[in-house]
């Protein structure tokens, strides 16, 4: 009886296939998955209109492969073992008495009208705030960058933490690989985060086995294996650039672990970057942040070494460092971009490989050219990344409209991401100017409250504009093609 009924059964199943009622089903479940999905981004991006647009056009546009897209990319999750680990940071690691300092000269500073709000922004969304006393150097010049932190790294006697996002194993890796075993045999406590996307090869290579074997703890931040997109977003990936030396001596800035002519992408060579050197109250800000960041990722707690701010450093200046990430849920690259446009008066200087602003940051910046700001931005000639240089070219002609100087770098790939404003302030961050680091990155930015520095980086800035070529209105002739390609780019923008 029972092979009666399966056959029956079967024949059933064939009949139903045979006359194409499963096409019908199919149809029919693509159509309610797809109004489903649209209703959820609706819900989830409908306060952000450009981003649901942006998804409603690929969950629409594409059968099942769209809605797969946006379960693995479309919404900001670490994974809830993550986010319980984070509440446990904010417990007891993020704490008001690591934020302070107690000699007094550290509260002793006074900022003008427009750094008091970006300042007042900036501790609003990270919990940092200003502290004086900090000496701090921008460094531009690839090989005084490499040779300043390896003088440091060979000075530590304590500890040495560093966080990369791309670690390759060429000249410069090398020489970080024999300064942390130097340092470990001498007792020095080595701790090295490398992002689990961008350092993969790193992470699975000779190198990374002789710095464990060497008593360097080196620790995969965020691995991407395939099955974790079930549980939270994959791509999110720790874009920070930081090292902390004994607590005292800190690194931030664009620089990976990496050589300039950048083996892994050598067409686009030389990667310019730039790291700024500081000392003082505000490092241990920098190392609160890695603290935070090897507790998601080992589940050890450094607040021990939280205990002892770094001493006051006499004629330093006010600094103020900020964390940003998915787990803060605040918008706070984001905000901090658009204040210093906001805030500025006479000029400000932007400096990035990647453009694609949401309309918030893009329209902040045509305003602020059109209230008379002498507004510039240096972006990379020829970018690694095709969409982005794309999606980018497709807002070139309203800026232009609207009074932006736009400087196309030719020396290579302009990777430093720097702002000054007025020559009062500056900004060295590890974050573009996109969404992906707005939104989905972790990134670490300092703002450097001093006019001395602020004229530093702006001399930067301005050899990098020396390298470049200026994008002139009324010679910005883009062919059809290269409109259709730069807008069809820029629709897709909301999801780079």
């Amino acid at each position: 009886m029972l092979g009666g009924a399966l056959t029956a059964q079967a024949s059933t199943w064939t009949d139903w296939i045979a006359d194409g009622r499963w096409a019908a089903l199919v149809v029919i479940v693509d159509i309610a998955l797809r109004l489903a999905f649209a209703c959820v981004v609706i819900v989830r991006k409908g306060s952000r209109p450009s981003v649901a647009m942006a998804w409603l056009l690929v969950v629409v546009a594409f059968p099942f492969i769209g809605i797969i897209v946006y379960l693995v990319m479309g919404e900001s999750r670490l994974g809830s073992r993550r986010r319980r680990i984070h509440a446990l940071v904010l417990a007891e690691i993020d704490r008001a008495e690591f934020h302070l300092h107690d000699d007094p000269r550290a509260q002793q500073f006074s900022l003008g009208p427009g750094e008091a709000q970006v300042e007042r922004l900036a501790r609003l969304v990270s919990r940092s705030p200003v502290l004086n006393g900090n000496s701090v150097e921008i460094i531009g010049h690839p090989d005084r960058m490499v040779d300043a932190m390896l003088a440091d790294i060979d000075r530590a006697q304590s500890t040495v933490h560093l966080t990369t996002y791309i670690w390759l194993d060429d000249r410069v890796g090398a020489a970080f690989e024999t300064a942390l075993l130097a340092a470990a045999r001498r007792g020095v406590q080595c701790r090295v985060l490398a992002d689990g996307h961008g350092s993969s090869g790193f992470l699975a290579g000779d190198a990374c086995k002789r710095l464990r074997a060497g008593g360097v703890r080196v620790v995969g931040a965020l691995p991407t294996a395939v099955l974790r997109a079930i549980a939270h977003r994959i791509d999110i990936r720790n874009h920070r650039k930081l090292i902390i030396i004994d607590g005292s001596v800190g690194w931030i800035g664009s620089m990976n672990i990496a050589a300039p002519e950048f083996a892994v992408q050598a067409r686009f060579a030389p990667w310019v970057d730039c790291m700024m050197r500081m000392s003082g109250p505000s490092t241990r800000e920098l190392q609160l942040i890695f603290a935070e960041d090897w507790l998601l990722d080992t589940g050890e707690n450094l607040e021990s070494l939280l205990v002892e701010p770094p001493p006051v450093q006499e004629r330093g200046v006010p600094v103020q460092v900020m964390a940003s990430g998915p787990n803060f849920d605040n918008d706070a690259v984001r905000s901090l971009l658009i204040a210093t446009l906001q805030v500025s008066r006479r000029e400000i200087v932007m400096t990035t490989p990647y453009f694609v602003p949401d309309p918030e940051m893009f329209g902040s910046l045509c305003v602020a050219a059109r209230r008379g700001v002498a507004t510039h931005l240096v972006l990379p000639r020829r970018n690694n990344s095709r969409l982005v240089a794309w999606a980018s070219r497709a807002r070139y002609q309203a800026m232009l409209d609207a009074g932006i100087r736009i400087h196309e770098f030719t020396a290579g790939l302009l990777h430093a991401k720097t702002i000054s404003v007025d020559g009062n302030f500056a900004v060295i961050t590890s974050s573009n100017l996109d969404r992906r680091s707005f939104e989905i990155n972790f990134e670490a930015s300092a703002i450097v409250y001093d006019t001395r520095f602020a004229a530093k980086v702006r001399e930067l800035q301005e050899g990098y504009i020396e390298r470049s070529v200026e994008v002139i209105r009324g010679q910005w002739n883009p062919t059809m093609r290269e409109q259709l390609t730069n807008n069809a780019a820029a629709l897709l923008s909301p999801l780079l």
